[in-house]
Order: C-alpha cells, then sequence, then structure tokens
C-alpha cells in the first residue's frame, strides 16, 4: 500500500465516494465525514494549488506543513507559529509573512 498526504477537502471527498459506493459509512467514517464538512474550507483543487504554492515559494517546509497549513488556513503570525511549536523548522518572519500573503490568496 501507497501512504501520501491528504488534505480535509480530500478526505471529505473520499468519504463522500464510498457513502455513494457503498450506501452506508462506519461509524468512523460517519464522524471524519461529519468533521471534514465542517472544516473543508476550500474545494480539493484549490487546497493543491495552494499546497504546490506553498512548496514551490518556501524552502524551510515540507509536505506535511504544507498540507497541515492548508488545512487549518492560518491568518495570523501566531497561527503560523503554533503550527511549528513542536517542529525542527526554523522560519523567520519573512517565512512566517510568505505563508501567511500565500493563505490569504486563497481566503480572501
Amino acid at each position: 500500500m501507497e501512504e501520501r498526504y491528504v488534505s480535509i477537502s480530500e478526505v471529505k471527498n473520499i468519504l463522500k465516494r464510498i457513502q455513494k459506493e457503498r450506501k452506508e459509512l462506519t461509524y468512523e467514517q460517519k464522524i471524519a465525514l461529519k468533521h471534514a464538512e465542517a472544516f473543508a474550507r476550500l474545494s480539493v483543487t484549490k487546497t493543491k494549488q495552494l499546497i504546490k504554492e506553498l512548496l514551490d515559494n518556501i524552502e524551510k517546509i515540507d509536505e506535511r506543513h504544507a498540507y497541515k497549513i492548508a488545512d487549518l488556513l492560518p491568518q495570523h503570525e501566531e497561527d503560523v507559529k503554533l503550527i511549528f511549536a513542536k517542529e525542527r523548522v526554523d522560519l523567520d518572519d519573512e517565512d512566517i509573512k510568505k505563508i501567511l500573503e500565500i493563505v490569504g490568496r486563497y481566503i480572501g
């Protein structure tokens, strides 16, 4: 099996597709779908564009970080700092501003 990161938007689409195919989701899948519907704020296409733009423009982050940013859509410097609080990534103020600028184009 192949492992890969998926955004909340992708989870929502996957679970909706499974629901159509099977007609019934497991309890855990229902909870996950409810969560994804509540918190997925961008379409899958926009989410993928955001992730690509983050990875292309900010060298210090990796794919895992880009997906986390795309799911949480931070709007303040403190929000970005919280995402990286337990990480070994040393973002400077310029990187944080660039993240917020990129995210702002997708939610604004």
